[in-house]
């Protein structure tokens, strides 16, 4: 796996925190929601780890008028010999980019997040199930919320991170000019694989054999719930947000070459597994507050555990 980061970062300047934590997602059976404004990799990021890893990859770009067949598939009927034929949707494949999913109405989004939850499709009363690692890369644009429909909170919990893309620093965009190829001479790079997707759902399973002390757990639950007491917090932390931390910490753990979490561990992941599970009162919007400040400073104020 680290073979796989530090390929995608020879390729993508800038991003080496969300690259890390992107393969952290992977590794912990989970799915990303990647947020940022438009030219910042956000599609290059998700193909670039579908093809180091060797899984199918698949791009599907969510507009108005997407229906829950285009993304699951539906069944034909052939009038010659009075047959069906299931043809099976672009779900079936191991990273999927869902490009601007905010596009599509609650319906379309519902049929992509049921999939993300249950591993299963159902066309036409057949139960299907995806392929093993399944990975969704959700991406939607921060600023321009004109003809869109945000997901509600009971489906952002979905989602096991949520990653906020910056701006690149001076020396990264200076080395992404340099990398750029004039559009006449652009041919588009072919990657070999790193991984197979045999070998992701080797290393999932070996996430069972990373160590949490009971202190941990505890530490962990005592995040969670405070989350529900702030004052600012319309909208707790669930125990699926829990479940998230744990699963992130132990998979961070194995990428860092451990059989064990640690409370740092566990203190790194929690602000992408957290953020778009809390909604602030109206009150802290105003005030300019955010889920990551709430989550910094209850953090800040839970004692670690030695």
């Amino acid at each position: 796996m680290n073979e796989l980061i530090q390929s995608m970062e020879q390729r993508l300047f800038g991003q080496k925190l969300n690259i890390r934590l992107l393969v952290t997602a992977l590794l912990a059976g989970g799915h990303v929601l990647l947020e940022g404004v438009p030219g910042l990799g956000k599609t290059k990021m998700a193909r670039t780890l579908a093809e180091l890893s060797g899984g199918d990859y698949r791009r599907i770009q969510f507009t108005p008028d997407l229906m829950p067949g285009d993304i699951t598939g539906s069944v034909i009927y052939h009038m010659q010999d009075h047959s069906f034929t299931t043809i099976k949707g672009p779900i079936f494949t191991n990273v999927l980019l869902a490009d601007e999913i905010n596009r599509s109405g609650p319906k379309t989004q519902a049929a992509l997040l049921e999939a993300m939850e249950e591993r299963q499709v159902t066309i036409q009363g057949n139960t299907y199930k995806l392929p093993n690692p399944f990975f969704v890369v959700a991406t939607q644009n921060p600023v321009e919320y004109e003809g869109t429909y945000p997901l509600p909170e009971a489906q952002l919990d979905r989602f096991l991170f949520k990653l906020v893309l910056d701006y690149p620093g001076e020396e990264a965009e200076v080395e992404i000019l340099r990398r750029h190829v004039s559009f006449g001479q652009h041919q588009e790079e072919s990657l070999e694989a790193i991984l197979t997707p045999e070998r992701i759902t080797e290393l999932q399973r070996r996430l069972s054999d990373v160590v949490v002390e009971e202190s941990l757990y505890n530490y962990i639950a005592t995040i969670i719930r405070k989350t529900r007491e702030s004052k600012r917090v319309q909208l707790g932390a669930s125990p699926r947000a829990g479940i998230a931390v744990l699963m992130a910490s132990k998979a961070w753990a194995l990428l860092d070459g451990r059989t064990y979490v640690t409370p740092d561990d566990i203190k790194l992941v929690a602000r992408p597994a957290l953020r778009h599970r809390l909604l602030l009162t109206p009150q802290a919007e105003l005030e300019g507050g955010t889920s990551d400040h709430i989550i910094q400073e209850t953090l800040g104020s839970i004692p670690v555990p030695r």
